[in-house]
């Protein structure tokens, strides 16, 4: 088990140490369920009345902080306790599934496939003919990357990930389980003979780096050249990205939104939960869309959209203010 003093913890993420404790911290973990060996952290106001009541003996929080910690309690200061908590959590992180060998005697690598130096490859996966794999990625067990994929170096992905022909995935990634890249878009056409007719669709999928990609998500390939997704962009699970879109770099995702068809994504746009995104719409840099919204024309950069269909949010919630003082009259 690691611990850590409340000092040590103080000097590698560097904040400002208020009050002391003889206690060593064990684990993080949120203020209601912390025990007396557990560092936990308050990044809002509205969070500091737990702090009475908690059992953790020190606290990451943000330099605003208005209480203080007690007696044989301690506080870090840092300007943002929530990214601070980070490094927190990368102290107690454990190590990820071992591998006995590099590559697992089970996986199938096809003989014209490279593989980088230091690359895992698990139990059961799949490395199609010309693959590019780069060094130090891992492929956990049932992975699967098809003909003439490229993988960048030092990206991981878990296992059910399939990652179609000719597609490629930049350098630092996260592929999440039964994350799909490269499926089929959803194209099809109506046909007197033939009732609806599938539309080719011979592009590909293009994924910067820093990118992570949650389970169950897919970003299809392109009806005619590519799908793209932005380096440092996070998609959340069970997220939808439709052919052609292209996403610029730093969007999020939350789960279960989706982009329609050839939608173009500015420079970090954020997308909540459940909102979804009608085909070849523009959403410039800095957009962010509430969750639950359908938006169904451009938005201009830095505008938040909110509703169905979606407004100007300023606009969205007088509406609903209205709405309910009618059915309070009633």
């Amino acid at each position: 088990m690691r611990t850590y003093s409340v000092q040590e913890i103080n000097n590698i993420i560097g904040g400002m140490l208020v009050g002391n404790t003889s206690s060593m911290v064990t684990s993080p973990e949120q203020l209601e369920r912390a025990k007396c060996d557990q560092i936990s952290f308050i990044g809002h106001k509205k969070y500091e009345k737990l702090w009475a009541e908690s059992k953790a003996p020190v606290a990451v929080v943000n330099d605003t902080i208005s209480i203080e910690p007690g007696e044989n309690r301690a506080f870090i200061k840092v300007k943002n306790a929530d990214l601070a908590m980070t490094t927190v959590l990368e102290l107690f992180a454990q190590d990820g599934p071992k591998f006995d060998t590099d590559i697992h005697p089970t996986a199938v690598v096809h003989a014209t496939a490279k593989v980088g130096e230091g690359t895992r490859i698990g139990a059961g996966c799949y490395v199609g003919p010309d693959v590019v794999l780069g060094k130090n990625v891992t492929l956990y067990p049932n992975a699967t990357v098809l003909d003439e994929c490229t993988i960048g170096d030092h990206t991981m992905l878990w296992s059910g990930v399939v990652v179609r022909e000719r597609c490629h995935v930049g350098a630092h990634c996260i592929l999440h389980p039964n994350a799909t890249i490269g499926a089929d878009g959803f194209g099809f056409r109506p046909c007197p003979q033939r009732g609806l007719v599938k539309i080719p669709q011979i592009g590909n999928v293009v994924i910067g780096n820093w990118v992570e990609i949650g389970s169950g998500s897919c970003v299809d390939r392109g009806k005619f050249s590519s799908t793209i997704v932005g380096d440092g962009c996070k998609i959340d699970n069970l997220v939808q990205i439709g052919h052609n879109s292209v996403m610029g770099k730093f969007c999020i995702m939350a789960g279960n939104s989706g982009l329609a068809g050839s939608v173009t994504l500015g420079n970090g746009v954020i997308i909540g939960g459940s909102a979804s995104i009608k085909d070849h719409t523009t959403l410039g840099d800095g957009v962010t869309i509430g969750a639950g919204s359908g938006v169904v024309g451009d938005v201009e950069a830095g505008k938040t959209y909110l509703g169905y269909p979606a407004q100007e949010a300023r606009t969205t919630l007088k509406q609903w203010a209205m709405l309910k003082k009618l059915a309070a009259g009633n």
